[in-house]
């Protein structure tokens, strides 16, 4: 008796090891097919988020594009820091720059500017009122309860 030609219980031993090994590849297709719809849908959730992510992305340029504009700016420094456009006097010629530069920066006590006053530590800005202070809430402290101890009873 050789392989080809033995039975088992009225099976050909070939007959079983190749229903053994359809077996075994119809259950590795099935865990691959599942695996596969399992990373399909994790896939999925990414891409969600990747447009997520890019419509938030063109939110947020927008919304830079709006801060950017230079009439707003403008606005916002006449407003707050009460800074204005820079008068012609105040310009340097390109023979004026060499004097300039050989006079080296401003003083640090000196602020030229509501900005670099800001900087130097002034810590108040020029026409914009201080903020409020902050009162704090009076603290009212819990009040123990004891409860009256009974006396010992003696036997």
């Amino acid at each position: 008796m050789n392989v080809f030609t033995r039975k088992v219980r009225g099976f050909r031993l070939l007959d079983l090891v190749f229903l053994g090994v359809l077996v075994l590849i119809i259950v590795g297709v099935y865990l691959a097919k599942t695996i596969a719809g399992g990373e399909r849908a994790e896939i999925a959730k990414i891409d969600r988020q990747i447009d997520s992510e890019k419509q938030r992305i063109r939110l947020l340029d927008a919304e830079v594009a709006h801060l950017e504009q230079p009439g707003r700016i403008e606005r916002l420094s006449v407003a707050y820091l009460g800074l204005e456009p820079v008068s012609a006097k105040r310009e340097a010629t390109v023979d004026q720059l060499v004097d300039l530069s050989r006079a080296g920066p401003p003083g640090k006590d000196k602020a030229p500017s509501p900005v670099a006053a800001l900087v130097n530590g002034a810590g108040f800005l020029p026409g914009v009122p201080p903020p409020a202070p902050v009162e704090a809430a009076p603290v009212q402290l819990a009040q123990a309860k004891t409860a009256p101890i009974a006396p010992a009873v003696k036997q």
